[in-house]
């Protein structure tokens, strides 16, 4: 089948790579893609976010699946723009979509079908005073959510009450833009996290490798967060047990209920889950993979990727085989300095090709005479699988050694805490 896949992020590059080796791939096309996404399709320079623009170019190219990477095509409705057209689209409708779009309905949705959650009440700016009353009632630390995309720097966690409420107003006075119009005020859980991950066609599913990434800038989960600096899979307190309870209390009622909601979802679930001594609550639904832990999980993932997709888009995903290696993979991103606040880019990238027994996914990198350039806050990661976690952290590590840009920073501590 002829594939068009959307994105340009270490997401795209891996699941471009899993889509290359799939039997039932005739081309790949990747758009906008990076230099790492032109190993295994053909880039296409485009506006995404231009669904006319992508359906002459899947009209022209006779693409038969379109795979979509990011979140922001998704909330804005692109599959309900092919909705009754000759392609599949891998990614939920728009009121699907909203499970991620906004915190607010993802929120009523868990309440709605006994989803284990976090208590939780909204604002918008003219509740302001009601938004004060409310952290009043509560014990810190204070977790404040845009109710929008924000691009994963929505969350903010505060010790100080009045820090709290400084941070509520200035959410609600337009911080995050849109995105913070209305802000969702939820109780602290306290546990270690862990990202799920769930393939459906809206009936049925497939449970793919679970991962743990890691927000902070800094080493020991310290200073501001980022779109993640690194992932671990599997996640060793994800074991049997924990994961039936997942299954029972989570995915399932997930699962029926987008059906009671007449949501069509065709495409990725990823239930970000708080462990609570051994009790599961969702943090937050996102409606694709997540980045940096599809670089985790993909290539753990052993099955063809488009037989799945293949099942997704004709509803019989049931039929699908899909395994999991038992290899652990780690990957650790290296980010420009300064991010995530301002920091500059075009500075050439060295090291890459001396990296041969582990994987280079680029994330923010250009192409420029022959050179690759940094383009982006995160720049690139290097994933290692290993028969333990100890052998894959110390392979990922000596491969980024090996990597060098100009104010090239990396956490050193990925994977520490689960060893």
């Amino acid at each position: 089948m002829n594939v068009l896949l959307l994105g340009s992020g270490g997401r795209e590059h891996a699941i471009a790579m899993k889509i290359a080796q799939s039997s039932k791939l005739n081309r790949l096309f990747v758009a906008p893609g990076n230099p790492g996404t032109a190993q295994f399709g053909q880039n296409a320079a485009m506006n995404i976010l231009d669904f006319d623009e992508v359906e002459t170019f899947i009209n022209e190219n006779a693409i038969d699946l379109l795979v979509v990477g990011p979140e922001e095509p998704l909330t804005k409705g692109i599959t309900d723009h092919f909705a009754g057209k000759p392609v599949s689209v891998i990614g939920p409708s728009k009121k699907g979509a909203a499970l991620e779009g906004s915190k607010d309905f993802a929120k009523y949705f868990m309440s709605k079908y006994g989803i284990p959650t976090a208590g939780y009440q909204s604002f918008t700016a003219d509740q302001l005073l009601q938004g004060f009353a409310c952290l009043e009632t509560m014990t810190p630390p204070y977790v404040l959510k845009a109710d929008g995309l924000a691009a994963g720097k929505g969350v903010i966690i505060v010790d100080n009450l009045s820090e709290a409420k400084s941070t509520l107003q200035e959410m609600l006075e337009g911080k995050f833009g849109d995105a913070s119009k209305k802000v969702v005020i939820e109780e602290y859980l306290n546990g270690i996290e862990v990202s799920i991950f769930v393939l459906t066609d809206g009936k049925s599913y497939k449970i793919l490798p679970e991962a743990k990434d890691y927000k902070q800038i800094g080493d020991n989960d310290t200073g501001l967060n980022t779109g993640g600096m690194g992932a671990v899979s599997p996640v060793p307190f994800a074991n049997a047990t924990f994961m039936s309870k997942v299954r029972e209390r989570i995915i399932e009622p997930t699962i029926r209920g987008l059906q009671n909601e007449n949501i069509d979802y065709k495409g990725f679930i990823f239930i970000g889950l708080m462990n609570c001594k051994g009790e599961p609550f969702v943090i937050e639904y996102n409606v694709r993979m997540g980045d940096p832990e599809t670089e985790v999980v993909f290539p753990r993932l052993d099955a063809d990727i488009l037989d799945l997709f293949e099942g997704v888009a004709n509803g019989n995903l049931e039929t699908r085989q899909c395994s999991v290696s038992h290899k652990t993979a780690v990957t650790i991103v290296a980010v420009s300095g300064g991010y995530p606040e301002s920091y500059s880019k075009g500075f050439e990238i060295s090291g890459i090709s001396s990296v041969s027994d582990n994987i280079v996914f680029h994330a923010g990198t250009s192409e420029k005479s022959g050179k690759i350039l940094t383009s982006g806050g995160r720049v690139l990661t290097v994933t290692a699988l290993a028969d333990n976690l100890f052998e894959a952290r110390k392979s990922a590590y000596k491969s980024m050694q090996n990597i060098e840009f100009e104010g090239v920073y990396f956490r050193k501590d990925i994977g520490l805490d689960l060893m």
